[in-house]
């Protein structure tokens, strides 16, 4: 049997932790994109993914990551996201798409949206998945298994390019729904509320 086509040509990490490491994993092993490339702040981060053979290609900076890439996932904290769209905005490739994995969509929505060029597809999501532990080390190809994934488009978004990152995490074992990015962050306050 044929193997299908990778859903994405080249896939660029930013932040390789637990979720980071996870969807190099699953993409990996769900053949979902052609390469990896990642990067990641610390030294010592990047010396160990490469250690581990997470990826097909380490670099040191965001801005090199991109380089080529027709997704884009930034896996680091929330605040640093729009600093990290700043950087990478001038070096993606036209017609890719950019996204997180941020708990919080109106900020990201805030803070990446004005650095993302025209012609560029920017969709954030929220994969509804973690455990207690962090890095590189710590990531499973089945952590997005039967877990939620939420995109939140923003309004205007292409849809071939929606279409096309819900059938990457699908791939990679998650369900996907989409919802706007207001009501993400409402559904989270409110189920915060309820636990706390």
């Amino acid at each position: 049997m044929n193997k299908p086509a990778p859903l994405y040509n080249r896939l660029a990490l930013i932040g390789v932790g637990l979720i980071g490491s996870s969807i190099a994993r699953a993409a990996r092993a769900q053949g979902a994109v052609g390469s990896i490339v990642a990067t990641a702040r610390s030294e010592a981060t990047r010396k160990r993914v490469a250690e581990l053979g997470l990826v097909d290609q380490v670099v040191e900076t965001a801005a090199a990551a991109v380089e080529g890439a027709d997704l884009v996932i930034v896996c680091i904290p929330v605040g640093a996201c729009g600093a990290v769209a700043k950087e990478i905005a001038p070096h993606l490739a036209p017609g890719a798409t950019v996204s997180d994995v941020g708990s919080v969509k109106g900020s990201i929505v805030r803070d990446m949206g004005p650095h993302i060029p025209k012609g560029v597809h920017f969709v954030p999501a929220h994969p509804v998945a973690g455990t207690e532990y962090s890095g590189p080390d710590a990531g499973f190809a089945e952590l997005f298994v039967n877990r939620w994934c939420i995109l939140t488009p923003v309004p205007g978004a292409d849809r071939a390019a929606v279409a096309k990152l819900t059938a990457f995490w699908e791939a990679c074992g998650s369900k996907v729904d989409v919802m706007e990015p207001r009501h993400h962050d409402q559904i989270g306050r409110a189920s915060c509320r309820e636990r706390g």
